[in-house]
């Protein structure tokens, strides 16, 4: 059989396309930039959305929705921000056949036309915090544009709050990036991100802190999986976000705000896909066990059909497959594409023996199993192999990641992975000789790989890498 997808090792750039074309993730949209998302992929979104839904409204945030439109004179309130969103706005001077007396944005992100709605919300410390989420899409015009990764349009989720105390909003920004984003990553996504500090260039514009998840994908480089922000009080100046304390004076919020987005699936093709397609970890899977009748015979059908419900009875998200006027093969690719967890093989010979055969697209294994011990067999493999994506994800951000003493040598590792040097041996002269060399300061961690508080902390280390 000919090979469906280019090798990773050959051309991973080709590769990652071939994914998303051959496993029916995304196509381009008609307008350069933009992207259709396929049933396939939005299947999984839809699950990465879940997840993190709970888990934002855990963190206490509620859902609301906030305009698609902006007025541009709210971005010029904040300096910094509007300097940093320029060269990526789509801005609309025209609707109804005539010319706006005002232009507006396409948001790019909604930190200015919220504060707007939490000036008018927040009027004592009883209203506060205020913790909001929505989810929307966004618009930031890409110069050169990749199918989840950098898209003229994706979709996200923007948490947005406001707080009495620095200390306040600085303990929940933590929150979001710890008990949301890194446990959703961790344990559902499987990606075993790098928790850490932006520097002074590279975090988000108008924020005073940006606090990032870097995940390593299968060619050494480095995505930013997420952020979550302090915004001080620049914004809740700008916009004249106050509110009267217990003590009677009027003090200005402290605002945080934090997102990911639709490149979480990129993500997950790149840190986990095989020369087969997708290997989708069991928790975010949308399918989990996929049951294929492999042809018929004496009592497949009827068979198959039972370890259906049964899976499905045990809690397992099951997909089935009895298209037998289709070629097995090609059903069976088509399944390896799309990265299914489990696969479970329902044919007469198997059956005669009273067996199934059950397939792990982790590792590619086929084994019999024993009709009665199918849903036994496919939880435990479930869990097993939720723990394998994380582990060898885990191993190859391990054994690409080297210690290094000087910017030069953490330059040279970025071109095979991840160099980790102290922040002192590079300062802001050296991240700017990395980036004329196309390698970035992802992330400042503390010795022991925990978050600092500042940048000027003491025996920092800086994680130096070519990104996404």
């Amino acid at each position: 059989m000919a090979r469906v997808l280019t090798p990773r090792a050959e051309d991973f750039p080709r590769w990652y396309q071939d994914v998303i074309a051959k496993a029916q993730l995304a196509d381009n949209g008609p307008v350069r930039g933009t992207m259709v998302i396929r049933p396939t992929g939005y299947a999984i979104w839809e699950r990465m959305q879940a997840e993190m839904d709970n888990r934002i409204k855990a963190a206490g945030a509620e859902n609301a929705y906030f305009p698609l439109f902006i007025p541009e004179s709210y971005l010029r309130r904040e300096a910094e921000h509007v300097e940093g969103f320029s060269p990526e706005l789509a801005v609309v001077t025209h609707g109804g056949g005539k010319q706006l007396a005002e232009p507006v944005v396409v948001r790019p992100t909604s930190e200015t036309v919220i504060g707007e709605f939490m000036a008018k919300w927040v009027d004592s410390y009883r209203d506060l915090p205020l913790l909001l989420n929505q989810w929307a899409n966004v618009v930031r015009w890409e110069l050169r544009p990749r199918v989840f990764l950098r898209t003229s349009e994706f979709l996200w989720q923007e948490g947005h709050t406001a707080h009495a105390t620095e200390a306040d909003a600085r303990a929940y920004a933590r929150k979001i990036l710890h008990e949301v984003y890194e446990d959703f990553m961790v344990s559902v996504l499987g990606i075993p991100v790098l928790v850490g500090r932006k520097t002074a260039g590279e975090r988000f514009a108008g924020a005073t802190n940006t606090y990032t998840l870097e995940g390593m994908m299968g060619d050494g480089k480095a995505l930013q999986l997420g952020t979550s922000h302090e915004l001080g009080q620049n914004f809740a100046r700008a916009f004249d976000i106050t509110y009267s304390s217990a003590t009677g004076g009027v003090e200005h919020v402290w605002t945080t705000s934090w997102g990911t987005s639709t490149r979480m699936l990129g993500g997950l093709i790149m840190c986990h896909g095989d020369d087969n397609g997708l290997r989708v970890p069991p928790r975010l899977a949308p399918v989990q066990a996929y049951v294929m009748i492999v042809k018929d015979g004496d009592g497949v059908r009827e068979a198959a059909a039972k370890l259906r419900d049964a899976l499905r009875d045990a809690g397992v998200r099951v997909g089935f497959d009895d298209r037998v006027d289709t070629p097995f093969g090609r059903r069976a690719v088509d399944a390896e594409l799309k990265g299914y967890p489990v696969r479970v093989e329902v044919g007469p010979r198997d059956l005669a023996a009273g067996n199934a055969v059950l397939v792990r697209r982790t590792d590619g294994s086929k084994t019999p199993v024993a009709v009665p011990d199918v849903v036994t067999s496919v939880l435990a493999a479930l869990e097993t192999d939720q723990q394998a994506l994380y582990d060898e994800a885990l191993k190859m951000r391990l054994d690409r990641t080297v210690t290094v003493a000087t910017l030069a040598e953490a330059i040279e590792a970025s071109t095979t992975g991840w160099a980790r040097v102290p922040w002192s041996e590079v300062g802001t002269a050296g991240e700017k000789e990395a980036n004329g060399q196309g390698v970035t300061v992802r992330c400042l961690i503390r010795a022991d790989g925990s978050v600092p508080d500042s940048e000027d902390e003491p025996e920092l280390q800086a994680i130096l890498a070519r990104a996404y």
